[in-house]
């Protein structure tokens, strides 16, 4: 099958598949109040993600990072991991998580076939982390990363949330921590979602502020892989970690857009902003639908905007991150 392309000339390798909306933090950025159900969720279940995961796997898709919500809070995790490792067209399988599992899990799922992971620690002083997730879970989630570091992972990644007046002054401590540990160590710069608005104006810390200071102080840019996310990547000869910035308000941002997202319920979503998704559920219930689903994925990425419009201060339906997978 043909590779998924949108009418921008922007090719489409990586997946973002989020398999829950359910999360068990309250980070300040994302769900300040908690997770609150609408309803009882069906999320996808075990033979509707193997029949997603083929058809991308049949359109080019390379990579797949599982997501939620906090993914690892559905008891069948390990059972997902195996159905995308066990999809040979798939070479990159990773997952973001909140890291609150990790100490105990870390091995199984690396046994099960993930091979990259990134761990959210917005800050390194277990106070402040206590202030931006609403959890005193500071240490159990380092002792996480250690333990996912020992069970081989070829890829351990901390994402943490630029907030001016919160964390911006954990830069120092983040670069101590990477010195002498190989981890990629990734700030996200905040993004405005519907229910934020108030909340980006007080916190939002420009990422090429950022930028340029690594610059100045030695870093180097690195070349981006076919299948990378939007990150870029700066290493230093003195550190055994690397550090990636992601910039959604940079000019250009989405030029190198190469990742569609499939939400919990099933739902595509072509951007992480502006638009309702599609649904491919009805197209998910057995292996004999994948042409059809195949065609439908190929039908909607002709209609895939240029740009996300978050310059615009336009946030589109997206209520908060957790919704979609971020």
């Amino acid at each position: 099958m043909s590779q998924l392309q949108d009418n921008f000339g922007r090719r489409f390798h990586y997946l973002r598949m989020s398999v829950t909306d359910v999360c068990n933090f309250k980070c300040t950025y994302c769900l300040p109040d908690g997770y609150r159900p609408e309803g009882k969720p069906k999320f996808l279940d075990l033979n509707e993600i193997e029949n997603l995961v083929g058809a991308f796997a049949e359109v080019g898709t390379q990579k797949i990072r599982i997501t939620g919500g906090e993914p690892t809070l559905r008891k069948d995790f390990t059972d997902i991991v195996r159905i995308v490792a066990d999809n040979g067209k798939i070479k990159t399988l990773a997952t973001t998580t909140n890291g609150y599992r990790l100490e105990k899990h870390a091995k199984e799922w690396f046994d099960a076939g993930l091979r990259r992971i990134n761990v959210s620690v917005d800050s390194l002083d277990p106070r402040m982390f206590y202030q931006i997730t609403g959890e005193n879970k500071f240490d159990e989630v380092m002792r996480g990363v250690d333990a996912a570091l020992e069970a081989g992972f070829e890829r351990v990644k901390i994402n943490a949330v630029l907030l001016k007046g919160l964390n911006d002054k954990d830069l120092p401590r983040f670069l101590h921590w990477i010195k002498h540990t190989p981890i990629d160590l990734r700030f996200i710069e905040l993004m405005e979602t519907g229910l934020g608005r108030d909340y980006f104006k007080a916190h939002h810390l420009a990422g090429a502020d950022i930028k340029s200071q690594l610059l100045q102080d030695g870093w180097q840019l690195d070349q981006s892989a076919v299948d990378d996310g939007p990150a870029q990547n700066f290493s230093h000869g003195d550190f055994k970690g690397r550090i990636g910035l992601i910039m959604p308000y940079e000019k250009n941002f989405c030029a190198s857009c190469n990742r569609l997202r499939v939400s919990a319920k099933g739902k595509l979503h072509l951007c992480l902003f502006t638009e309702h998704g599609v649904d491919l559920r009805d197209l998910l219930q057995s292996r004999e639908q994948r042409g059809e689903l195949i065609e439908r994925l190929h039908g909607q990425l002709r209609a895939k905007k240029e740009t996300h419009f978050l310059h615009d201060g336009i946030t589109g339906v997206t209520q908060h991150l957790a919704s979609i997978g971020g």
